[in-house]
């Protein structure tokens, strides 16, 4: 029996998952072609809904998808990829116990994704977080109910003071939904401490950018900037860290805030591999074709934001780093890959127009612009949740039943304890 042809399909991410299922989908049942899909978890993350766990409205279960039971046809391979060798046709990968494997491929799909963006901060490092993950979402939200609680818990005004201060750093999609999640979650938590009776619970959104939400039309920029500031925060734009310590953060007008809470959502850089594939980038990410081949290796396929994908939209630009290009061009990879093996039409090129953007901001707030069509407030809030419970590729109905829940019975506030800080370094390593 001759051997199967393999397809090796790097990350679970929006643009790798999709990839995977495209692919599987588009073969036939009896093709002799066997995906496998490399990735450091066995579930794919549905990124846009952290912030919702984070503040406990959403169940971590939620917003993670089981990969072998999404994609059937597909064979997992856990393991964080750290070499591609294009002569041999070779990927190595170290599973989760430390132990390094090798696959060969007949075609190849770079689906890596990205990492945080790290800037050269000083203390950032050491005493920030990142939010890229369910780890980091979860240590986010005990942090915050714990730092609650130990201000409830002190008599000293100054400690309860920067104790009940929370900076948020980036005010992009994450930091913004992070920022306007937060003081309903602290206000919920606190009114169970009869001691923070007038306590004020004090949310900064910091961002050298001019507005909150900067790549959004300004109408939708301007709504969010109106509920943030309705809710308390503090919206400082032309502001940022200059440089953070355990006791606060000194910001680059010269103030100094006292605050145990730094969460650092600035944004994100390609994935590190890209560099290891020794293959052309432009600012880290991988150069392709429009059809998403790699020029001079025509088994190679990229995608997501690991790829400048030629926005033939906007003549001379790249596709920006969203999940909506991530997921579609994934879809594209998987039918040109299965073209490219004889099954189906030709390679098409990849061109979208983007559909509009949604952004949480809690409540029964939210921004949107479906179809370029700017909403806000409870009809934004239910265009973004359908959007959500259409775009995620399972767990709708628990879902839906937690947003329920959520409205009806109020926050749980129980910090579990489960991920210490020091299992959630903020650098430019893969989330887990």
């Amino acid at each position: 029996m001759a051997e199967k042809t393999r397809v090796v399909i790097v990350g679970g991410g929006f643009a790798g998952f999709q990839a995977a299922r495209s692919l599987s989908r588009t073969l036939p049942k009896d093709a002799p072609v066997e995906i496998v899909l490399v990735n450091r978890t066995d579930y794919f993350l549905y990124l846009p809904l952290l912030p919702e766990v984070a503040a406990a409205v959403v169940d971590p279960r939620r917003v993670t998808v089981s990969l072998p039971a999404a994609l059937p046809r597909v064979r997992l391979a856990l393991g964080e990829v750290d070499g591609v060798s294009l002569d041999d046709r070779t990927v190595t990968y170290t599973d989760p116990e430390g132990a390094s494997h090798s696959l060969t491929y007949d075609r190849l799909v770079l689906a890596a994704g990205s990492v945080n963006k790290l800037l050269p901060i000083p203390g950032v490092a050491e005493h920030a977080h990142g939010f890229r993950g369910v780890a980091e979402a979860l240590y986010l939200r005990d942090h915050v109910i714990r730092q609650v609680e130990l201000a409830a818990a002190t008599d000293d005004p100054k400690e309860r003071d920067a104790r009940c201060t929370f900076v948020v750093v980036g005010a992009g999609y994450t930091g913004t939904e992070v920022a306007a999640q937060g003081p309903l979650f602290t206000k919920a938590i606190a009114k169970r401490h009869k001691e923070l009776d007038g306590q004020r619970m004090r949310w900064i959104l910091l961002d050298v950018a001019k507005k909150v939400l900067p790549e959004l039309d300004p109408r939708l920029s301007r709504a969010a900037d109106k509920v943030l500031r309705k809710r308390g925060v503090e919206v400082e734009m032309g502001n940022s860290v200059h440089e953070a310590t355990s006791e606060g953060v000194h910001l680059t007008n010269g103030d100094f805030v006292a605050t145990r809470t730094l969460a650092w959502c600035v944004g994100v850089r390609p994935d590190p591999l890209t560099d290891l594939t020794g293959l052309p980038t432009q600012k880290g990410r991988l150069v392709v074709e429009p059809n998403l081949t790699v020029a001079g290796h025509p088994e190679v396929f990229a995608c997501g934001d690991a790829a400048a994908v030629p926005d033939l939209t906007r003549p001379g630009e790249v596709t920006a780093m969203t999940a909506q290009h991530a997921a579609r061009q994934g879809t594209l990879a998987g039918k040109n890959v299965a073209a490219s093996l004889g099954y189906g039409a030709l390679l098409r090129d990849y061109k979208h127009h983007d559909l509009g953007f949604v952004v949480d901001l809690g409540g029964f707030d939210a921004a949107a612009n479906p179809l370029h069509i700017p909403l806000s407030g409870f009809v934004a809030k239910i265009v973004t949740r359908g959007y959500h419970l259409v775009a995620m590729p399972g767990n709708r109905l628990r879902t839906a039943a937690d947003w329920a829940f959520d409205a009806v019975l109020g926050r749980q506030s129980v910090q579990l304890g489960l991920i210490r800080s020091n299992s959630v370094p903020l650098e430019t390593a893969k989330p887990g």
